[in-house]
């Protein structure tokens, strides 16, 4: 079996043998209690987690959390994955639309999500829809940001060959600045995934009446110290699934680009 072969192959192995060392380590800071510096008395064992998750599973209203946070975060994504591309692609492309759009966002961008918890619930009707708007907003900025690069990173090349064989504005930026640009929008698409993760789980906590994070926020409210880390662990899981997604849709979105090569050991 070639070497190439026998590692992709011994991949799996590799993963979960780490997984399976971060278990045992947790296991054995919270069986005896490790206290140097960083306290592990009151963290619960993986078997206590385990079985506290089963019983939290098997139940209605964990699932309605779950379902709570997954279609805000959803909901919050897509709209901010068409304003941002969008909004990208012409701030990247026409320096009008960069001198009259590029300085409202740049001056927004800084302010961090949680700062506009008071703001989203005195502007939207809702928990619902201010709980939406904090999750997009989170996720809009590394999306614009990275179409932006993206379509100013593109080959100047490219573009005068397209015009070299007749091509028209329109065609250009269809056939040339948005493939051009996509590998950065993959990339804005999932930086801007966990950004929102991170800004639905604050929002929930401050301001929700469900969802994971208010579950979360509510289990430490009543030193529930297992469900607390059944809630991060679903967080944990949840985000991880929706990366992968957005890094399997790019790949089928973007054929002709080969899988990086990572040199091995």
């Amino acid at each position: 079996m070639p070497r190439t072969r026998r590692l992709v192959s011994g991949r799996p192995l590799l993963r979960g043998l780490s997984l399976a060392v971060f278990l045992i380590g947790w296991h054995l800071a919270t069986t005896y209690q490790l206290d140097f510096y960083v306290r592990f008395q009151n963290i619960p064992t993986p078997a206590r987690v385990v079985s506290d998750a089963l019983t939290l599973f098997a139940s209605r209203a964990f699932w309605i959390h779950i379902g709570a946070s997954l279609e805000r975060i959803y909901l919050g994504f897509a709209i901010a994955t068409a304003l941002g591309v969008g909004l990208g692609l012409l701030i990247g492309w026409f320096r009008v639309a960069e001198d009259l759009l590029f300085p409202p966002i740049e001056l927004l961008r800084p302010i961090p999500a949680v700062a506009w918890v008071p703001i989203a619930i005195m502007l939207w009707p809702t928990e619902r829809s201010s709980i939406v708007f904090i999750t997009g907003l989170g996720a809009f900025f590394p999306i614009v940001l990275n179409t932006i690069h993206g379509v100013e990173g593109i080959d100047r090349g490219l573009v005068r060959a397209a015009m070299s064989l007749g091509a028209g504005r329109a065609s250009i930026f269809r056939e040339v600045v948005i493939p051009g640009a996509l590998p950065n929008i993959v990339t804005g698409l999932s930086v801007g995934m966990g950004v929102s993760w991170i800004c639905l789980i604050s929002a929930e906590m401050i301001s929700g009446q469900y969802g994971v994070g208010y579950f979360t926020w509510v289990a430490y409210g009543i030193v529930k110290y297992s469900s607390i880390i059944v809630g991060m662990l679903t967080i944990g899981v949840l985000g991880m699934i929706s990366s992968t997604l957005i890094r399997l849709a790019g790949a089928w979105l973007m054929p002709w680009r080969p899988r990086s090569a990572k040199e091995e050991a």
